[in-house]
């Protein structure tokens, strides 16, 4: 790994016995320090403001009891977690996770994470996160339904527009926020739509929210292979995961030219040769709720490879759209070894530090998550801004919007990166930029 600043070094051992037991915390605070020390040296100013140590602790902490009553009425009990990271740039915005693996640890890392992306897209927005260890796979409406409203009901006093606006991540799409709009409209008696993004198009939500993180990815890695002189017409591809990001990330990598050859779930992945058929997936996946072992019961030449390795099959752009960490050093190797050009995460944080320092030091295009992923949380701020003027824009001006918002990201990061003596170094361009942006601010507002 790269050698941290003594200064730098001091600091992280302190994040670490300050927070015991929270490795994805500290993986995810570690991989942003590593890049520090060259600026600490230009902004000296950042030392004596204790820039780095405030940054490292959240703003709020936020941890709830969530009692509700199933359909067999049962009684069930889950934790609530919103963790508010950093409001210098803005409310503080990042998404709500229901995944039965959310505990504090994995919360704090997103919202770490979410304060440097958010940065980057240059919109006025902070960092936070937010989710409960609850599971909505395989629960009826009604069961998903009596959760969101329990959760609302503490989640709605910590909320609103110029606060902290939440949106969805996995397990929270357009039916969960609408279940949790719905309850803190109740509560509150206020239409407040800007206070949760992802929302319905009927009801305040904006077009291409739904494609945002998916298109924001592929525009990302469209704009790295560019500065190398490439592009994605005639790739093949591996997409892994099969949710709303790796769907889209598929329907906008066709529509450049490239052919994506796999995808996956929990369970295993599919290989089809001939690419996704997105339209089945959709149906499969969005329609009908169905794990993606179906996909080979209608295109009869695809494989489906249970609890297989999807990172094994050769491709030239890898676009990890599943889940942290899914990506380890021999997974990299292979990918490399197998002739893969460009990487970009739309997932938060799913390469290891072993893969991400392999595919920087094969110098292969790597975009990470904070960077490449940014698409999500840009849209959803085009959604606030929408709804503070009471307005709609059309598919086409928002994707325009979209696609300027990344290449922009790209242009900084590519930049950033030079500026420090780190040419094509993504990860310290996306980390640099980013921390810049927010320590401004915090020296600009005093100790607060």
């Amino acid at each position: 790994m790269p050698r941290m600043d003594e200064k730098v070094e001091t600091i992280y051992h302190d994040v670490v016995s300050r927070n015991p037991g929270e490795t994805e915390f500290h993986q995810a605070t570690r991989e942003v320090l590593e890049s520090l020390g060259p600026v600490l040296v230009k902004h000296p100013e950042f030392t004596g403001h204790k820039i780095i140590e405030r940054i490292c602790e959240p703003e709020r902490q936020i941890i709830f009891r969530v009692p509700w009553r199933d359909d067999k009425g049962e009684v069930q009990i889950n934790r609530g977690f919103r963790v508010e990271f950093n409001s210098a740039l803005g409310p503080y915005k990042g998404g709500l996770r229901f995944h039965p693996s959310v505990y504090l640890g994995i919360v704090k890392f997103l919202g770490f994470e979410q304060i440097f992306k958010n940065a980057l897209t240059g919109l006025p927005i902070g960092g936070g996160k937010g989710g409960s260890d609850f599971d909505p796979k395989g629960k009826s409406n009604d069961d998903i339904m009596s959760f969101c409203q329990s959760f609302m009901n503490e989640l709605y006093r910590h909320i609103g527009q110029y606060t902290d606006v939440p949106a969805g991540d996995i397990g929270v799409g357009g039916r969960e926020i609408g279940f949790m709009f719905g309850q803190y409209k109740r509560i509150t008696n206020r239409w407040e739509s800007g206070v949760l993004t992802g929302k319905g198009l009927d009801w305040g939500g904006s077009l291409v929210r739904t494609e945002a993180t998916g298109y924001g990815a592929v525009f990302f890695v469209e704009e790295m292979l560019k500065a190398r002189k490439d592009t994605f017409e005639g790739k093949i591809c591996s997409v892994s995961g099969s949710g709303n990001v790796a769907i889209y990330t598929i329907e906008k990598i066709h529509q450049l030219g490239g052919k994506v050859v796999t995808c996956s779930d929990s369970n295993g992945y599919i290989y089809d040769e001939k690419g996704i058929d997105l339209q089945l997936m959709q149906q499969l996946k969005e329609v009908e709720r169905r794990r993606i072992k179906d996909y080979v019961q209608y295109r009869k030449h695809a494989k489906y490879v249970a609890k297989g390795n999807i990172w094994e099959v050769p491709c030239q752009v890898a676009m990890p759209s599943a889940t942290q960490n899914e990506i380890n050093g021999s997974d990299a190797a292979k990918l490399v070894k197998n002739g893969c050009i460009a990487v970009g995460e739309g997932a938060n944080m799913p390469t290891t530090p072993e893969g991400v320092k392999i595919f920087l030091e094969a110098q292969i295009a790597y975009g990470p998550g904070k960077a490449a992923n940014a698409g999500g949380v840009a849209t959803s701020a085009l959604e606030m801004q929408q709804n503070a003027q009471r307005d709609s824009w059309t598919f086409e001006h928002t994707e325009k919007r979209l696609q300027e918002i990344m290449k922009n990201i790209h242009e900084l990061c590519y930049e950033t990166a030079i500026e420090y003596g780190t040419p094509g170094n993504y990860v310290n361009g996306a980390n640099i930029a980013g921390f810049i942006r927010v320590a401004k601010a915090m020296v600009a507002l005093g100790v607060v």
